[in-house]
């Protein structure tokens, strides 16, 4: 199984999921900033947004 077989899987998974893999990004970022110092706060944000974008754009494609 090599890496296009992977990244063809977990696209398989969140199809239809992607509401619920937002919700869990959240959810994450609020545990990461809870444990880190504020200043970390804007790029767990960041990361996150980019990480939303791109499930929007899965979606689209």
């Amino acid at each position: 199984m090599g890496l296009d077989d992977l990244v063809s899987k977990a696209k398989g998974a969140l199809e239809g999921h992607e509401e619920q893999a937002k919700a869990a990004l959240d959810k994450a970022a609020d545990v990461v900033k809870s444990r880190t110092d504020d200043n970390a706060d804007k790029t767990v944000d960041d990361v996150v947004d980019k990480a939303k974008e791109f499930l929007d754009e899965q979606k689209r494609s």
